[in-house]
């Protein structure tokens, strides 16, 4: 059991999230280990994305646990942000920059590897679009872009809040391989959609309304 722990790679538990002073998240608790995956499911509204930015270190625990990697990210959370990759739902682009450039700075300021870029670029169906400024991309090219900044590190961890938002069929294919890829690596990954993706063996935790009004996860069935 003492090495099982040690192998986690995301532990919630009891997990508790306020937002000006409203318990917005209670109860919940999950565990992925290496080359795990799970869905986080619930109406809108209901604290997917809140959970997800609270695990990467976006907004503060109020109580419970919580690791990345085996680092507590109450207590060591550089250590623990710097296991993890995080896809919200703002692009953070800069409307004159360049594919290219956005990912050189990525890589920089996340210690991810610059050659890297042009392979995460073919990944996502970028690469003749890499000298192009932001501005003239559409919004599924935005989003591919974000996505493409996963490829450029080793960071175990990937959390995923509704990565497949405007994304074409196409593009939606290309993102499960990159996370079946990445969970083949040893990877875990934790991500809120409505969409079936297709990864064997990934977990579903729903997230409804508690008995005081407040979301708790609990584990569905495995898909």
């Amino acid at each position: 059991m003492e090495g099982a722990e040690r192998s986690a790679l995301i532990e919630v538990e009891a997990l508790e999230i306020r937002r000006a002073g409203r318990r917005v998240v209670s109860g919940a608790s999950l565990r992925l280990g290496a080359g795990e995956a799970a869905i986080l499911r619930g109406p809108n509204g209901v604290g997917k994305s809140t959970l997800l930015r609270a695990l990467a270190g976006l907004c503060p625990i109020a109580g419970g646990v919580a690791r990345i990697g085996g680092h507590d990210l109450r207590e060591t959370p550089a250590a623990a942000q710097a296991a993890l990759a995080y896809a919200g739902h703002l692009d953070s682009l800069k409307l004159p920059e360049t594919p290219l450039e956005a990912l050189r700075f990525h890589a920089d300021l996340l210690g991810g590897d610059r050659a890297r870029i042009p392979e995460a670029l073919r990944a996502f169906h970028l690469d003749s679009l890499a000298e192009a400024p932001a501005r003239h991309l559409s919004a599924g090219q935005r989003r591919r872009l974000g996505l493409a900044r996963l490829l450029l590190t080793d960071r175990p961890v990937w959390l995923l809040d509704e990565p497949t938002t405007a994304l074409d069929a196409a593009s939606t294919a290309a993102l499960v391989e990159a996370m079946k890829g990445h969970l083949a690596r040893g990877g875990a990954i934790l991500a809120a959609t409505h969409l079936d993706l297709g990864l064997s063996g990934a977990r579903s935790f729903e997230l409804t309304p508690g008995p005081s009004g407040s979301p708790e996860a609990a584990e569905a069935e495995s898909w």
